[in-house]
């Protein structure tokens, strides 16, 4: 299975349980890092399910997945670029609003970068 077609099946659903996190833990980790295009995946996912009863597995897979794909890069390990800050408050705000989960997102992210860009400390602060 594609993450592709796993997407799909979770957005049918419009809910994500244990054994969808574990698969999508195995297919974005396959290469040992999440990529642009599977963390903007993750959103879709969350934005589409955040009004659902998900499990808690989601939640955590959630939080490390987007803190691993804005931290744990090549270009600013430990940092939060200009760049990345936009594309993360572009994200948060694609469905026009920040869902409990974006805000514990905001906190482990502010907790576990080394720096993050001005715009994204006013975004965090503004969302607490």
């Amino acid at each position: 299975m594609t993450i592709s077609e796993l997407y799909q099946e979770i957005i049918e659903d419009r809910k994500v349980d244990s054994e969808e996190v574990a698969q999508l833990k195995a297919l974005i980790y396959e290469d040992g890092k999440i990529d642009k295009e599977e963390a903007e995946i993750l959103f879709k996912i969350n934005n589409a399910c955040s009004d659902n009863e998900n499990c808690p597995e989601w939640d955590v897979f959630f939080v490390n997945a987007i803190c691993d794909f804005l931290l744990k890069d090549e270009e600013s390990p430990g940092v939060v670029d200009e760049i990345e800050a936009e594309w993360l408050i572009n994200s948060i705000g694609s469905d026009g609003k920040v869902d409990g989960l974006e805000k514990q997102l905001l906190t482990e992210l502010s907790s576990r970068a080394k720096s993050m860009a001005e715009n994204l400390k006013l975004f965090v602060s503004e969302n607490e």
